[in-house]
């Protein structure tokens, strides 16, 4: 999923005119069934606030074997992120991390209702595996780059590792967004 945060589209040019810089990208390998992820939110959410336009949070799925209902909630995603609403639906479902535990698939269709999405739809993508093939390809990116659990950032070319702790983690994301955007020549 390649969807930016909702409040943080690109412009197309500065208010003075000139072009605007591209965004700094921060890769978010996630899992929707990763107690880890739902927490990491909050830092999702302050570093939003903090950057706002300036800062592109792409979704990036990896889902893992010890979660059962992961690769289902991968394409769900997708699914959301097709019918325009992919952020709001991957912090709903992260939200409620342990019913996708309880209830599988038909929770992930619930939620998709729950937001004014086209819950049949939903159910028709998840049983005709028509974004398997996204989520494969960041699965099989993510081994590539070294991700081994959810969630991990990739941010300016180096990656960060929040499956074994986030202690430090936004703050060393906000290190480097601030370094990338200084760069830029951005004010920071």
């Amino acid at each position: 999923m390649s969807e930016s945060s909702p409040s943080s589209p690109a412009a197309s040019a500065s208010p003075a005119g000139s072009p605007a810089r591209p965004p700094v990208v921060l890769e978010v390998w996630c899992e929707l069934q990763c107690p880890d992820c739902r927490h990491a939110l909050d830092d999702l959410r302050a570093l939003r606030e903090r950057y706002g336009d300036r800062l592109e949070l792409r979704l990036r799925h990896f889902p893992l074997e010890k979660h059962k209902h992961s690769f289902a909630a991968a394409q769900a995603a997708e699914e959301a992120l097709e019918q325009g609403d992919g952020w709001p639906y991957v912090e709903a479902v992260l939200g409620r991390v342990e019913e996708l535990d309880r209830r599988g698939e038909p929770f992930l269709v619930e939620v998709a209702g729950e937001l004014g999405l086209d819950a049949e739809e939903f159910d028709t993508a998840l049983i005709d595996g028509r974004h398997i093939l996204i989520v494969d390809a960041d699965q099989a990116e993510g081994k590539a780059i070294g991700v081994t659990g959810t969630p991990t950032y990739v941010i300016g070319g180096e990656r960060l590792d929040g499956g074994k702790s986030q202690e430090g983690l936004r703050e060393r994301v906000e290190e480097i967004a601030d370094r990338l955007l200084a760069e830029q020549g951005d004010k920071i």
